[in-house]
Formats: structure tokens, C-alpha cells, sequence
């Protein structure tokens, strides 16, 4: 039996998502859980636009949004009086396909994301547990438990996607630096009166909680702060929040399914790479609730990698080219720690301050701005993911009109053109918005790199594209390079610099696969 090149240790949604990608990019791989089986119940709800842009590559993301539910509004809370209400519902419309937040508990999502991985030839294997692992320049050695008994194995690479405990980062020895809150959450799914698809949230001084819709069947996620609770009490049970969740959420809860606790850290790996060692998800990065970033974040991780790690193996990139991911992802996810952790120390802060925001800014403020449209794309270009850049990275250079390198390629698409289409393909593309430069083309045509030219018209312009620019797209349909001139010899250089081959693979090498 040949060893496939990578070991993906965890199968949540991380690991799943590499898998699928690198299954894409045919590439082989193992992905390992110590767990019986995926997840029964699980705190992770909000699923993002960029994470269904990421689905939408693989063919499926239509799929997912039919399982989970469009949150409609939101209402903000405070002692039990609604402060505000704000309309959701299709708050993207015209930056993404998915111009929407959408609810789907973290268990259905794993669960779909099996069966999907199932149909590509791969399979979890279940109750196998990583115990040892070590590298050097050319393999990783690991030893894994299964049934009792020690596989000794050999991999080209190892990704870490097991969690905030990760085996893989700690034999690493990749610092793991941060904090934990001090207070308690619980998390809850419970069947209330009545029928909600909106997301509530109550705001107050050391209290929190959120209820939003997960499941067709009208059941709740419920999250919060766990009062405090005495020296030497008893394990808390549900019906220790029960009136302060009534109350607060003005809600009747008729029956719950399940109840836990836990804490909430915030912590950043001090590296994401270690030579042919790789963390992603959890592993890398823990951050507070706020914006529902934390599982979104971690398949940006997986399909950032995936396609770094295809090219290498395939022989069309050189090792700088894997050296991009850290520098690529740790920038954003320290970001994001420092944002949702300051976020949320506002939100729950005692004192003045925090009364000014839960009080005033937030039922006068956050009203005022939705009105005007550009606040209004703001809020989603945040919370969406799709604001992300890597306008730093060794990838990217070059400025076409508000577009630089390293951006997201923008959503485009009239009734007649929709740009988005051509990334189902996961390779690298140029594209032109208005007429191409011959040179360019036979640039393209040299290094066999697939062109893809639009009619620039004024929805491309509002887009935020450029009259005549090319892009150089990259797998995971971000910006390498803005050409704003269609400058000839930029492709050429880039390549050179990273070792890339644009086209096909070679002969013999593996061919991508469907998922």
C-alpha cells in the first residue's frame, strides 16, 4: 500500500476542509481523528461568505446553504428591553454570492463535509490517535495508535488540525502564548416557544447571551456567561440560567437537548510552520465568540494551504512558496485576536464606558449607520471574511485602480459574466476586465496560464476593477498580481522568483479528482 504524502491529524471542520481541497488539487492524504466520530454537539454556528465562496470552488455550497438557515435580523438586548432591531437579511447583495449570514451547527456541517470527502475517495479513519511524530528535511516519521496497536509511518508533510490541545503543535514546540477568560460559558440547544430565524443578544456588565437559529426543525443555540457560582457547587445544570436566558432573551424555553460549559481562550500560535510541520484551525489560533470568526478562520487556513502544498508536491512550486502560509495567515489571525478580544471586553465591561456602549452607542449608533449603505458594506466586509488580504506576502504586488495584490479577487458578475466561475477551476488564471494586451497574452500563452477576459462594463467598475487591468488569480482566488498597465514580463518574474508552473501538471502526476 503506498503512503500518501501528507497526515491530516483532527477531522473537524479544518481537517475536512484540507482534505477536500487537496483531494481537488490530486493529492492524496491520510486524516487521522482520535474521536469515535464526528462531533454531536458543538458551539460553532455562523458560516461566513468567504467560507461559501470556498465551497462554491468544490461545487457544493448551494448544497450547505440548504441545510442551514439565513439569519434575517438582528436584536440587541439589555436587561430585557430591546434596544435595537437591524435587518440582515441580504446585507452583502452585490459583494458576494452569499451576501448573507448563515446559521448551520457545527455537527450537520462536519457530518456534510465527511460525506462530501466520502464521495472523493477519502475516509476518516476514526479512533486513531497521534503519539509521536518527528521530522526532518526529507519526511516525517509518526507513530499512531490505533486498537491498541503502534503504526509506524513515514509522510512528506504533517498538518495539525487537532484543536486548541494539539498534539501535532505541541511536540512542535510552537509557542502557544494568550489568555483565558475568566468566565464560564455555557452552550445550550433548546426548543422555545414560538418560531425564530433571527439572531438575539443581550448585552451587559459581566453578561452575555445569544440565541440564533440551528436547525429547520425550530431549535435554538443558546450561549452565555455562567453566573458566578460558589466555591464547591455542584456541576451547573441548565436550569441555572434558565430565568436570567428567559429573561434577558425574553424568550420561553420548553425543552432542552443539551447543556455544557466551557471557557473561551485567546491564544496565537508564535509559528504556523515548522519545515515540513504545519497547524491550522484551533491549533493556531483561539479567539472569543464575537463575529462567529473562529471556524470560519480555520478553513481560510485549510484552503490557504491546500493549494501550497499541491503545488510543492507536484514539482511546480519551490519551498518559498510554502513559506507564505504562516506569513500569510499569522498576520491575519493575530489581528482577529486582538479585535474580537478588545470587542468583547467592551462589550461586557462594568463602569461607564461600558454602559455609554451598551446604553447609547449601540441603539443609537449602530441604527444610524445601517442606514447608509457604505457602513452597511463595511459591517459585512468585516464579519464576511472577504476583506481579507495579504497585501505583505511575497505573493503579491502590483496596484490596478482600488484593487493592490494580495486582495480578494472582487465579486463581478452583470447577468451575462460572473467572474466567479472560472475559480471553480483551482488553478492559477489571469484575468482581463476590457481589451487584452497581445504581449501579455503570449506571456500567458508561453507559461501556459489559462486567460479569462470580461467586458468592462459598470458593474465591473463598481466592482472595483480596473479599465483594461489584468489579475493574476491565485488557487484560492486571491490577487497575486495587479497589473494596472498589463505590464508583460510581471508573470514571467513571479514565476521565476517561486519556482510556479501555471498549467496542467506534469505527465504522471496525479490528476485532480471530483468532488
Amino acid at each position: 500500500m503506498n503512503t500518501p504524502p501528507v497526515l491530516i491529524v483532527g477531522a473537524g471542520p479544518t481537517g475536512l476542509m484540507l482534505a477536500l481541497r487537496l483531494a481537488r488539487h490530486g493529492v492524496d492524504c491520510r486524516i487521522i481523528d482520535r474521536n469515535s466520530g464526528p462531533g454531536q454537539a458543538s458551539r460553532a454556528m455562523a458560516v461566513h461568505a468567504r467560507t461559501l465562496e470556498f465551497y462554491q470552488q468544490l461545487g457544493f455550497a448551494d448544497e450547505l446553504v440548504s441545510l442551514g438557515i439565513k439569519i434575517n435580523a438582528m436584536h440587541i438586548h439589555e436587561g430585557g428591553e430591546e434596544l435595537v432591531k437591524l435587518a440582515l437579511g441580504e446585507i452583502g447583495e452585490g459583494l458576494s454570492p452569499y451576501p448573507f449570514v448563515l446559521s448551520l451547527p457545527q455537527d450537520e456541517h462536519e457530518r456534510f463535509l465527511i460525506s462530501k470527502l466520502a464521495a472523493a475517495g477519502v475516509h476518516v479513519e476514526w479512533n486513531v490517535a497521534l503519539d509521536l511524530w518527528t521530522q526532518d528535511d526529507s519526511e516525517v516519521q509518526a507513530i499512531l495508535l490505533k486498537d491498541g496497536e503502534r503504526q509506524y509511518c513515514t509522510y512528506d508533510y504533517i498538518c495539525g488540525c487537532d484543536g486548541a490541545r494539539s498534539k501535532v503543535r505541541e511536540i512542535a514546540g510552537f509557542d502557544f502564548s494568550g489568555g483565558t477568560y475568566d468566565h464560564l460559558y455555557y452552550v445550550a440547544d433548546a426548543q422555545v416557544a414560538g418560531k425564530n430565524t433571527d439572531l438575539h443578544a443581550h448585552l451587559g456588565a459581566n453578561s452575555f447571551a445569544l440565541m440564533l437559529p440551528v436547525r429547520t426543525s425550530g431549535m435554538q443555540r443558546l450561549i452565555g456567561i455562567l453566573p458566578d457560582r460558589p466555591e464547591g457547587a455542584p456541576a451547573p445544570v441548565f436550569d441555572d440560567v434558565r430565568g436570567d436566558v428567559e429573561n434577558l432573551l425574553g424568550v420561553q424555553v420548553e425543552q432542552i437537548n443539551w447543556f455544557s460549559t466551557y471557557k473561551v481562550h485567546h491564544r496565537v500560535a508564535g509559528q504556523f510552520r515548522e519545515r515540513r510541520c504545519f497547524i491550522l484551525g484551533d491549533a493556531a489560533h483561539l479567539h472569543s465568540p464575537v463575529g462567529g470568526q473562529g471556524m470560519n478562520t480555520g478553513l481560510g487556513d485549510a484552503v490557504n494551504l491546500a493549494w501550497k502544498l499541491a503545488q510543492k508536491l507536484r514539482g511546480q512550486s519551490n519551498d518559498a512558496l510554502l513559506d507564505t502560509y504562516e506569513s500569510e495567515r499569522i498576520v491575519f489571525a493575530r489581528k482577529l485576536v486582538a479585535t474580537t478580544d478588545r470587542a468583547f471586553q467592551a462589550i461586557v465591561a462594568q463602569g461607564i464606558a461600558g454602559q455609554f456602549l451598551r446604553r447609547w452607542l449601540v441603539p443609537h449608533a449602530l441604527p444610524f449607520l445601517s442606514g447608509f449603505e457604505r457602513a452597511r458594506r463595511l459591517l459585512f466586509q468585516t464579519v464576511s471574511q472577504i476583506q481579507i488580504n495579504y497585501e505583505d506576502s511575497a505573493l503579491s504586488a502590483g496596484h490596478a485602480e482600488h484593487l493592490r495584490g494580495g486582495d480578494r479577487l472582487p465579486w463581478f458578475s452583470d447577468g451575462t459574466q460572473d467572474n466567479f466561475l472560472a475559480l471553480r477551476s483551482m488553478d492559477w488564471q489571469l484575468h482581463i476586465y476590457g481589451e487584452p494586451a497581445p504581449e501579455l497574452l503570449d506571456e500567458a500563452r508561453v507559461l501556459k496560464l489559462p486567460v479569462h477576459c470580461y467586458t468592462f462594463n459598470v458593474a465591473a467598475k463598481l466592482a472595483g476593477l480596473g479599465r483594461d487591468a489584468a489579475y493574476l488569480v491565485r488557487p484560492d482566488g486571491h490577487i497575486a498580481l495587479a497589473l494596472h498597465l498589463q505590464e508583460s514580463g510581471a508573470l514571467r518574474a513571479l514565476a521565476l522568483r517561486l519556482g510556479l508552473h501555471f498549467g496542467p501538471a506534469e505527465s504522471g502526476k496525479a490528476a485532480p479528482r471530483p468532488v
